[in-house]
């Protein structure tokens, strides 16, 4: 998974970067609101890990601006120091959807990051996954379409997989490289582009199938479920 983390203390930092690496996450530091923000403008995250005093900005003003303005459901986990109920209510109402103590104990970091993934990602947990045609057997690496298994290599795989585990949701060209390549670097923006193609012509992503898969220019791609139905009412034109 790919998360951010907003706090501009070092060692605090150093602590949930080292529990997020054991979990085999990816870590992208912030030490400012405003530079969160900005990123998210462009970028896509998995979840949040934030601290309540910023340079900049206070804690809750960084996850209203996130719900509010950017229209996010990140799920978000504030790490304060020594929270009072009046601080879990200001960060809960503002849109967090946990909170812990500071220092974050690797122990407890490590289950409520992964209970906030299981609620937030519930399909990344499966062992079998179905999305209308396409049967993802996640165990075996296996994806079959109408019963008839599709030959797909590895990376190809994976980026279906990764697509149709975060349908409807906006997926930044980084995201995409961490998520399939376990790298965030522009070298690869070709290689994604490749794959994504192969994808379209393999897996037959169109209206008819019930999926589109589209690129959102300067950001990255979208996998939307589509109502083939309603391409065949009167005056609507869809591809089939």
């Amino acid at each position: 998974m790919r998360i951010a983390v907003l706090d501009d203390g070092v060692d605090q930092f150093k602590q949930i970067h080292r529990t997020m690496t054991a979990l085999e996450h990816e870590c992208h530091p912030y030490t400012e609101g405003k530079a969160l923000l900005q990123a998210m403008r462009r970028q896509t995250f998995d979840l949040l890990i934030l601290g309540w005093n910023l340079p900049d900005m206070k804690g809750p003003e960084v996850v209203a601006t996130i719900r509010g303005d950017l229209n996010s459901r990140l799920p978000i986990l504030f790490v304060a120091d020594k929270p009072g109920e009046a601080d879990m209510v200001e960060g809960l109402n503002a849109g967090a959807d946990d909170f812990m103590a500071r220092p974050a104990r690797a122990g407890e970091l490590e289950a409520r990051v992964n209970a906030l993934l299981r609620r937030s990602y519930p399909a990344q947990h499966e062992t079998e996954l179905i999305f209308g045609p396409y049967h993802f057997y996640p165990p075996s690496r296996v994806l079959k379409v109408r019963g008839v298994q599709v030959e797909l290599k590895n990376r190809e795989y994976e980026l279906a997989l990764f697509l149709f585990q975060n349908l409807g949701r906006l997926l930044s060209r980084e995201h995409l490289h961490e998520a399939v390549w376990g790298l965030g670097i522009e070298a690869l923006s070709r290689s994604l582009d490749t794959h994504i193609s192969r994808l379209r012509t393999k897996l037959d992503l169109r209206p008819a199938n019930g999926f589109l898969l589209l690129a959102i220019y300067g950001l990255g791609y979208r996998l939307e479920t589509i109502d083939a139905d309603a391409l065949l009412l009167p005056g609507v034109v869809g591809a089939r």
